[in-house]
């Protein structure tokens, strides 16, 4: 369980950006990759590529790039949807931002899911339903969903590791 252990204490130390850390100024879609893939890096989250978000453009889950470039809300759509889309469809992803940014502006509602996010990477956070307040319980509730399938996918790994299958030879 060591290696787990290390992973677990390994998620304390990533930093994930608050909406004040985004870039400031317009990126082109070759720098929206990279950054964006710098960032998940330390999650182990899958990479995202340019047709990715040209899909996420044609499906109208993000805005269209402005002159081909992307401003800091495409940019933290990107990121979340990066991080939801292993476990959510892309209507789900882009229906639950909807309907958090309804009552509340990007940025405050980006940086609630930060948080949420960060807390959850720490440890385990005991939080009681605030039924005055979904949008934040959604916002806990997905970091969780993301957290568990990470571990989930971090244990799986470690027994393989363990426990190689060995394949059975096929007859011909």
């Amino acid at each position: 369980m060591n290696e787990y252990l290390s992973w677990r204490e390994g998620l304390k130390e990533v930093e994930f950006p608050h909406w004040e850390d985004l870039p400031t100024f317009d990126l082109y879609m070759d720098q929206v990759v990279e950054y964006v893939n710098e960032i998940l890096a330390p999650l182990n989250m899958p990479a995202v590529t340019s047709t990715m978000i040209n899909n996420y453009v044609k499906q109208k889950v993000i805005l269209a790039p402005v002159k081909k470039k992307y401003q800091t809300m495409q940019i933290a759509d990107i990121l979340i949807i990066s991080l939801m889309k292993p476990v959510f469809s892309l209507e789900e992803i882009r229906a639950a931002i909807d309907q958090v940014t309804i009552g509340d502006y990007p940025k405050k509602a980006y940086n609630a899911f930060v948080d949420a996010l960060m807390a959850r990477l720490q440890g385990p956070v005991p939080v009681e339903f605030d039924p005055d307040n979904i949008d934040l319980q959604l916002m806990r509730d997905a970091a969780n969903v993301v957290f568990h399938k990470m571990e989930a996918e971090k244990l799986l790994a470690i027994m393989r590791e363990r426990n190689p299958i060995k394949e059975v030879p096929t007859k011909k």
